[in-house]
């Protein structure tokens, strides 16, 4: 069965005046696939993301979302920044329904936020305010108000590099689950390598500026993924070797 393809980018290039950050950049994303960008610090992959979601204007080239220009008032897709994004004032339940009124998506609203809940655990927590979560059930609220809006496509950029490492695994395991789950799929930036290998369906490596592809890698290593296995360790180590320049 051929896989349908979710996102195209083909020859993508991003200049902020006489410095050239993106270079003719080419791959294909597929539906409900985890794919995971590696690169090093200011290589460009927020630059990325962010041409993805027209933050940027890409110089040259064109990113295709199902077949079609990216449109955010069309496409449903969803971001997770690396900071907590949830916002002091409102309870858990109203940032997770936050999302789905920006979106103008009232039908079964409450309905829809209380899956979103339930999903990451958060459902006897709906009340409280973010100062009174810690730092992983803050991370699960940006979560579930992702998920609440039913997202196509999930660009999440280090949304776990200010977390402990234990609390760093728990989350990774929630997002594969729910990204499984419910076919969502997802574009991971990250800078960690063993992070890339625990979570990707393909990792893709970036040069450093000016950034293109240096390779592109299946990771098929079943789920849950153990750190310690001989099989992930090779692989982290071979994604090590491309990248030991940094």
């Amino acid at each position: 069965m051929n896989k349908k393809v979710k996102v195209q980018v083909t020859d993508l290039t991003k200049r902020f005046g006489d410095l050239l950050v993106l270079d003719k950049v080419s791959f294909e994303v597929y539906e409900g696939e985890f794919l995971c960008i590696v690169g090093p610090t200011g290589c460009g992959k927020t630059t990325f993301l962010n041409s993805l979601t027209h933050l940027y204007e890409p110089t040259s080239g064109k990113i295709l979302f199902n077949g079609e220009e990216v449109n955010l008032e069309k496409h449903n897709i969803a971001y997770i920044f690396q900071e907590y994004s949830a916002m002091e004032w409102l309870t858990v339940r109203q940032n997770v329904r936050f999302g789905l009124e920006i979106k103008k998506d009232y039908k079964n609203i409450d309905r829809k936020v209380d899956e979103a809940l339930e999903l990451v655990g958060l459902t006897k927590f709906a009340g409280y305010y973010p100062k009174q979560l810690s730092a992983s059930m803050l991370q699960r609220v940006v979560i579930a108000r992702a998920f609440a809006t039913h997202p196509e496509l999930l660009l999440m950029d280090e949304p776990y590099g200010q977390l402990d490492i234990n609390l760093r695994f728990k989350l990774e395991d929630e997002v594969v689950r729910l990204c499984k789950q419910t076919n969502t799929t997802v574009i991971f930036i990250t800078h960690n390598i063993e992070e890339a290998v625990y979570l990707g369906d393909r990792i893709l490596v970036l040069t450093n500026k000016p950034t293109s592809i240096k390779e592109i890698i299946m990771d098929e290593l079943p789920h849950p993924r153990d750190i310690a296995a001989p099989e992930f360790v090779e692989m982290r180590n071979r994604i090590t070797d491309l990248i030991k320049w940094w």
